[in-house]
């Protein structure tokens, strides 16, 4: 694996509004997406944002620390970049799009560079599985999250 990168998408049975309140929150992104193991803010912007986290991510093999800047676009589109890092780079984003009729299509980019000498470990099966769990999967997750019954 030289680079990972790629876009999954889907359409979620809930208005932008309650998709977009999931996505920009990405203090919470633990709590839904496999293998964030941590997010922990360092600061946030003027609208209480998180700005930048220090994050985990088991990627079965090592957990990648990475430090991530965030840029969001309410209600469309928020988006991420490595500052430093275990990974040579990173970046990525969520973007929304109103159906109309209550419904949003949320699309999940990533873009990662592990580095030369990460890459030698991260090859065929493993980094299938990588892919399906960080960027294939991103979308069926923000859906089951999105279309979950409130409590």
């Amino acid at each position: 694996m030289s680079a990972m990168s790629g876009t999954a998408s889907t359409e979620i049975d809930a208005p932008i509004d309650a998709v977009w309140n999931i996505v920009q929150d990405v203090e919470t992104a633990p709590t839904w997406q496999k293998g964030i193991d941590s997010m922990d803010v360092l600061d946030h912007d003027a609208d209480g944002r998180a700005a930048s986290c220090q994050t985990g991510t088991d990627a079965k093999v090592k957990v990648f620390s990475a430090r991530l800047s965030f840029r969001y676009e309410p209600p469309v589109r928020v988006s991420w970049v490595q500052e430093s890092g275990d990974l040579k780079s990173m970046s990525g984003s969520w973007q929304l799009e109103d159906l109309g009729a209550g419904r949003t299509r949320a699309a999940y980019t990533l873009e990662a560079d592990p580095g030369a000498l990460l890459a030698r470990f991260l090859k065929g099966a493993l980094e299938e599985k990588m892919r399906a769990v960080l960027i294939d999967g991103r979308p069926a997750e923000l859906k089951a999250r999105a279309e979950r019954p409130a409590p």
